[in-house]
């Protein structure tokens, strides 16, 4: 006796007068799965109850599109660059948080309330089994995905509200992923003369072409009897707001060596092209911002001549071109080219030849 069961399994899906819908059912019959529910979750086509629920869908996308462009204004036109005091750049992240994170909870919230709210209901029960898939269940799966991609196409063509809410709402979240990734773009940032990237404060540049001097946080300038051997003191750039935030990148530690530690530590600056003829004397000077991830290497330990960053301990050599031994720090720290004025006071030959501050850093 056949069953009706032993009939439908005869059903060839790849029969094109079978709709959709009617091989996805053949699918779930197949996987054993039986459909206690499908129906939509509203009575009638265009009811108020569904006008209503598209309405707050597109709400949600509409939110999401909003709060995504306003990321994008904020993030081109809004200022960034740190000043001190109250000023507008205090407000540039948060901004720039707040905007995204409303954004993206407004799409997640959006595509919750569609699948909870909107599409039709669905109640199946499956029996697990093992093997692999056959072809023609293969073929089931693909017809069954495209099902869905229908369901919700025809969802969106019936529903112009929500058309509009995907176009005009989700468009600008796509242009707030690809704004961090063109940002740089935008503005050139090595525009200025001297490029900000690469310069420092003991640029001449910024002290009306006059060489700079090195000075204390207060401002006076340095001799080299200032410094006792083996001793070591923290320098910046001799000129206006040169130990302020305003020239962060520019600390240095100037280090005056034993004479056997200097005679190898000049051996190994000459034989570099970089750093060559950048000492003077038993005097050696050297980047404080570490090249890792751009903390005070300050911790000089004159017996080793180690230079140790106590953030992530990295540690550099002094008589080797502050070359790093240790730690996660992969480049060594810029030396500054020093020579003495007719006054006696040290000063710089020129800015640091290379780059200062941690390796993702821009450099040439």
């Amino acid at each position: 006796m056949t069953t009706v069961h032993d009939e439908q399994e005869a059903v060839d899906v790849t029969d094109p007068r079978l709709t959709r819908f009617e091989i996805v059912k053949e699918g779930a019959r197949r996987d054993e799965i039986e459909i206690v529910t499908y129906e939509s979750q509203f009575h009638g086509t265009d009811s108020k109850a569904e006008k209503r629920v598209v309405r707050n869908i597109a709400l949600l996308f509409f939110i999401a599109g909003v709060a995504g462009l306003a990321f994008l204004v904020f993030y081109i036109w809004w200022p960034w660059e740190f000043e001190l005091g109250d000023t507008r750049s205090d407000f540039y992240t948060p901004l720039l948080g707040i905007t995204l994170a409303v954004s993206l909870f407004g799409v997640g919230f959006g595509i919750l309330a569609w699948a909870k709210k909107l599409l039709p209901h669905e109640v199946s029960i499956q029996k697990r089994h093992d093997g692999g898939s056959p072809t023609q269940e293969q073929i089931i799966t693909g017809q069954t995905m495209l099902f869905v991609a229908d369901e919700l196409g025809q969802g969106v063509q019936r529903r112009p509200l929500l058309k509009g809410a995907i176009a005009i709402g989700l468009a600008p979240i796509g242009l707030a992923v690809a704004a961090p990734l063109i940002g740089g773009l935008i503005e050139n940032p090595h525009k200025d003369d001297p490029p900000m990237m690469f310069s420092t404060g003991f640029n001449k540049a910024f002290n009306n072409g006059e060489l700079v001097r090195l000075t204390r946080d207060d401002g006076t300038p340095i001799r080299p009897e200032d410094v006792s051997t083996g001793g070591q003191m923290t320098v910046f750039p001799g000129i206006p707001g040169g130990a302020t935030n305003e020239w962060a990148d520019s600390p240095t530690l100037l280090i005056h060596l034993r004479p056997d530690d200097a005679e190898l530590a000049r051996a190994n600056a000459d034989a570099d092209s970089r750093n060559k003829g950048s000492m003077w004397g038993d005097y050696v000077a050297y980047s404080k911002i570490c090249t890792h991830a751009g903390c005070p290497a300050s911790l000089y330990e004159q017996q080793t001549n180690r230079l140790l960053c106590p953030c992530h301990q990295s540690q550099f050599m002094i008589t080797r071109n502050a070359q790093p031994i240790f730690g996660p720090a992969t480049r060594r720290l810029p030396m500054l080219p020093l020579t003495v004025d007719d006054e006696g006071f040290f000063i710089a030959v020129r800015d640091f030849n290379d780059t200062v501050g941690p390796d993702f850093w821009e450099r040439p």
